[in-house]
Formats: structure tokens, C-alpha cells, sequence
């Protein structure tokens, strides 16, 4: 008697295919699917991460419009709001590290329970901070600058802004659950709407159009705000009503496994001081800086702000690769992990070219926006060249450091790798180049940034070891 034969669902198809094709022996993987979930995953990342940094850009060029004094606030209070966001990130980042590999074993219960671990965890640091900053928020606007007037509009500012904290950590842990499982497309639009309000909002309140009050920077505070409880709202909204694959509820939130617990715990300690140890050197390396001429602080401000933005895709590309790869770790398949890990890191290493280049070839035209005296010009195109061969470096070890390794459950040699390169010797050589040396500008650029560079050789060492592929679920 004749039987129809059985249904078989999506991945089911997809390892068949990869079965007969060998592709799991193969150096590159020939899964199509698994092209097409890493960079559709990746676009969605890079807008989401795009519309994400340009909701800070519009306080900033929103205020620099209104006053010099508040921009000159809104910057030393978003200094703070960085350490936020690398705690965020951390969490965030954790998160998925054993999140992705429950996911790709389709255990969706245990994501549940770490989701509630992430949240409380990112919660009690948002809430520290905030707290820290209504208690003593003189003495740490104080910390940034030394002028009267700027610390008034900063601390005026801080009142409002240190709410959106907590708002924003668990919006953004939420979201790393949702990018766990491979559902983004609802953070970009809630990233969209959050810069919508916040332009609107900035409009409205900091200039006192169509009748609201003229607020200045307490206006772009209370506008933030807003637009962070917004964004908040949406992406409550989409888990608990809309969302089928994790069916997250306050219930499974509030419940603890300690087991669970205990490994989140374990991953989440190195990625937590990985982040906090970069992100405690951006400043010290920003003020190195800033006992250089004006001239080369412009140049530098100028060379790093190109710079930043073609990061953002590398950073799409990191989010995304940790998902990939902890996904595949998950599956037990050891063979299908190695062949999509070299698959993303040869794609690293080609679009560090290619960003890389592009940066170099277009530093004459993107100059040309600027007016700029003819030394300046000369440091900002120095720097930028300097920056271009750092783009290629870092579009490489970024992605496969903290995309494939740590992704693979490798979080160990993230943290030291980054410990030793930048503290144990970016730090101490720029602060000798600097004050013992006396390098011009261009040399301080290329120590500070040096590490992007020497940390590709531990990186690929580490890679071709296959150690970082560790099963956590």
C-alpha cells in the first residue's frame, strides 16, 4: 500500500541537503540556508545598530544648535550613558553566548529562565548607576568638566536622563533574546520610531516650537525619555503578544533555575569585564588625546567619526556571527561549526579589506565637506590613512574574537586577550609616547589604535586551534 511520505520541516531538508553534499567536510560550508541566515541576520543588525547610534547624533546636533554649554553637558553626561550602553551590551552579549546554543538544540524553556537572570542582572547595574548618579551628581558631572556653567545644564540634564538607564538595559537585553533566536526585524523598527520621537521630541521641547515650552537641554532630556518608553513599550508589546518562538511570560521571567543561573553567571563574568575594561580605556585614550593641539583634535575627531561609522558594520557582523556559531555549537554537529567558522572568518578578513580601502580611497572627497586650515587637513588625512590600515585589522579579530570564539563559548580569551593587548600594553606605551616620548599626533593615533593591529595574531592562533568550541547548553 502506497504511504505518502513524511513532512519534513525547514532544517530537517537543509542538513539532508548538507549530507549529501558533504558540505559539512568541506573548508567553506555550502549550506545556502546558513548564507542566508547570517546575512540577512547581519542587515538587520547593522540598521537596527545604525538608527540606534544616530538617536544619540540627533541630542547632540539638535543641542549644538541651541547652545555650545549644552552640547558641551549632553556630551560629559553621555560619557556616562557609554558605560551604560557597554553594560547593556554585556549583558546583552552573555546572553546569547549560551542562548544561541539552546536555541540551536530548539530548547526554548531554558531561554526563559536565562532571559529572566539577564534581566535582573542588567537591571541591578542600571539602577546602581542611576542611583549613583542622584546621589552625587555634582561630583561626577565634575569628573568631565571644571566649568560652572556646564556642570549646572549637565547636572540639569543627568536629573532626567538618568531615568532612561534601566529603560534602556532592558530594552536592549529583550532584544539580544529576540536576536538569539533570530527575530530582529522588530528592533529596527522599534529603533526607527525611538529616533522618530526623539527628533520630534527635540523640536518640540529644546526649541519651544508650535507652542510647547522652550526647555533647552532639559527639553532633549525629557525627549529621550519619552522616546526610550516608547521603545520599551514596542518591544514588550511584540514578546508578550506577538512573539512565537520563545513565548516569554512574567511568570517564566520572575522563576529561577539555579542551575541555569550558575552558567549564565559563568559566561557572563569575562564578558562583563571584557566590556568594562574597553570601555574605561576609550576615555583615558580620548584624553591622551586632548593634550594635543586643537588642530589635532579636530583631525582626530574628524578621522574617528568616518571611522565609527564603518565599525558599526563590523560590529552587524560580530552580533551576528556570536548567533551563527552558538547556534551551530548547539547542534552537536562539530564538523558544520568549523566549516561556518571559516566560512565567516575569510568574510572577515575580505570585508576588512574592502572597508579598509574604502576608507582610504574616500578621505580626500569626505575632507572635502570640511573647512578646515591646510595643517589640519594634513593631520585629518594622515590620521585617516593610519585609520584605514586599522579598519582592516580590526574588521578582522573583532568579529572572529568576539563573533566566533566567544559565540563558540570562548569567553575566557576575549577578556585576557583584551586585558593584556590594551592594558597590559596600549595604555602604559601611549601614556610613555605621550609624556616621555613626545610623539606628534599621528604617532599617538597609531599607538593608541596599535592593538586593532598585534591582536590579529593571537586571534588567528586561537582560531586554528578549534579550543573555543565549547558546549554550554
Amino acid at each position: 500500500m502506497y504511504r505518502k511520505p513524511p513532512v519534513l520541516h525547514k532544517e530537517e531538508v537543509w542538513k539532508m541537503k548538507m549530507l549529501k553534499t558533504g558540505s559539512g567536510e568541506a573548508f567553506f560550508t555550502e549550506n545556502l540556508f546558513f548564507y542566508k541566515r547570517f546575512f540577512s541576520l547581519m542587515v538587520m543588525v547593522l540598521l537596527q545598530n545604525i538608527a540606534a547610534y544616530t538617536v544619540n547624533m540627533a541630542d547632540n546636533i539638535m543641542l549644538g544648535n541651541y547652545s555650545q554649554n549644552s552640547l558641551s553637558a549632553a556630551a560629559a553626561v553621555n560619557q556616562i550613558f557609554f558605560i551604560v550602553q557597554q553594560i547593556a551590551l554585556a549583558v546583552g552579549e552573555g546572553f546569547i553566548v549560551i542562548g544561541s546554543q539552546y536555541w540551536g538544540q530548539k530548547r526554548t524553556e531554558p531561554l526563559c529562565h536565562l532571559a529572566g537572570t539577564a534581566l535582573k542582572t542588567g537591571m541591578f547595574f542600571g539602577i546602581a548607576i542611576a542611583a549613583g548618579c542622584s546621589a552625587f551628581p555634582q561630583a561626577i558631572m565634575e569628573l568631565f568638566t571644571k566649568d560652572p556653567a556646564v556642570t549646572a545644564q549637565g547636572m540639569e540634564y543627568m536629573v532626567i536622563l538618568k531615568y532612561t538607564f534601566v529603560l534602556f538595559i532592558i530594552t536592549n537585553v529583550l532584544l539580544a533574546v529576540l536576536r538569539c533566536v533570530e527575530t530582529v526585524k522588530i528592533s529596527i523598527f522599534a529603533s526607527f520610531i525611538t529616533l522618530l520621537i526623539n527628533i520630534c521630541g527635540n523640536y518640540l521641547l529644546i526649541y519651544g516650537n508650535w507652542g510647547f515650552p522652550r526647555l533647552g537641554i532639559r527639553g532633549a532630556g525629557i525627549a529621550t525619555l519619552i522616546a526610550r518608553i516608547g521603545e520599551l513599550a514596542i518591544v514588550l508589546v511584540y514578546i508578550f503578544k506577538f512573539d512565537t518562538k520563545i513565548k516569554l511570560t512574567v511568570r517564566k521571567i520572575l522563576k529561577t533555575d539555579r542551575s541555569l543561573r550558575r552558567d549564565y553567571i559563568k559566561v557572563e563574568i569575562p564578558v562583563m569585564l571584557s566590556q568594562l575594561l574597553w570601555a574605561v580605556a576609550v576615555p583615558l585614550q580620548t584624553a591622551l588625546l586632548g593634550h594635543m593641539s586643537s588642530e589635532a583634535m579636530a583631525a582626530n575627531s574628524i578621522a574617528t567619526t568616518f571611522y565609527q561609522y564603518l565599525k558599526v558594520i563590523v560590529m552587524a557582523v560580530s552580533s551576528a556571527s556570536a548567533v551563527m556559531i552558538g547556534s551551530a555549537v548547539g547542534s552537536g554537529d562539530r564538523e558544520k561549526v568549523r566549516s561556518e567558522a571559516r566560512t565567516l572568518s575569510v568574510f572577515d578578513a575580505g570585508i576588512g579589506v574592502i572597508l579598509g580601502s574604502a576608507l582610504f580611497l574616500l578621505k580626500e572627497p569626505l575632507l572635502g565637506l570640511y573647512s578646515l586650515t591646510e595643517n589640519t587637513r594634513t593631520l585629518a588625512s594622515q590620521m585617516m590613512t593610519v585609520m584605514s590600515i586599522v579598519m582592516a585589522g580590526m574588521s578582522y579579530q573583532m568579529p572572529v574574537s568576539s563573533g566566533i570564539l566567544r559565540g563558540g563559548g570562548d569567553t575566557g580569551f576575549f577578556m585576557m586577550m583584551n586585558l593584556i593587548c590594551t592594558w597590559g600594553v596600549v595604555i602604559p606605551l601611549s601614556f610613555i609616547g605621550v609624556f616621555w616620548w613626545h610623539c606628534s599626533a599621528v604617532e599617538t593615533v597609531i599607538l593608541i589604535q596599535s592593538d586593532q593591529i598585534f591582536k590579529v595574531v593571537p586571534v588567528f592562533l586561537r582560531f586554528c586551534s578549534y579550543k573555543w568550541i565549547k558546549r554550554l547548553a
